[in-house]
Order: C-alpha cells, then structure tokens, then sequence
C-alpha cells in the first residue's frame, strides 16, 4: 500500500478534497478498476451527477453561475478517464480505518508544514 498526503496554504477543503482524488489517480503506472473512498459528497456527487451537466453547460452550474474549483475537475475527469472507477462516500469521523487514515495524514501534513 501506498499512502500520499500534502498540503496547500490558503486553499479550501473542497478543493483538497479533489488534489487527494486526483493524486491518487495520478500515482497510478496503468489503467485500473478503482475503488475511490471519500467522506467528500461534493466529490462523488460532482463526478456521479453533476460534472455532465457542468460541460453540457459550458461550465456553470444550476444556478447559472462558474462552477467552483473547475481546473480541479478537469485535471480529474482528465486523470479518471483511463480508470474504472467506482466512487464510494462514507460519514467522515465515523469509524471507517481508511478514512480515519486519510484524515491523521492530513493532519500530520499540517502540522509539518507549520513547523517548517
């Protein structure tokens, strides 16, 4: 197993939600049946519901507006694309071991650049 972890000063969660996605996609040598795992429901739900519409409608959302954080998608629709990948949300801070893993790595990231 391998883990990543990072961090961005002065960035949101949400877009950290999706530089977590997009590296991981990214660390991959091959094209491979993912199981993507996120306590991100603006994650899955943008790449399961809401990306088509997005670009059907030149990147604005329902409310006729610029989708947030658009570079982000389209750097991880294009690092999805030779993947089959089934994404899967789970309740954050609930007990799941990966995703629990996932935030102690994000944390410590923090912590290590606030010491350099």
């Amino acid at each position: 197993m391998k883990e990543l972890s990072g961090f961005e000063p002065e960035t949101t969660n949400n877009r950290m939600e999706l530089l977590g996605a997009i590296a991981g996609l990214e660390a991959l040598k091959r094209p491979c049946k993912v199981r993507l795992v996120t306590d991100s429901q603006y994650l899955v739900k943008g790449m399961t519901e809401w990306v088509e519409g997005w670009q059907r409608k030149g990147w604005r959302n329902s409310k006729k507006e610029a989708v947030a954080n658009r570079d982000l998608w389209e750097r991880l629709l294009e690092s999805a694309a030779q993947h089959q990948i089934d994404w899967q949300w789970v309740k954050g801070h609930a007990g799941h071991a990966e995703n629990e893993r996932c935030d102690e790595l994000a944390r410590a990231a923090i912590a290590s650049h606030l010491t350099d």
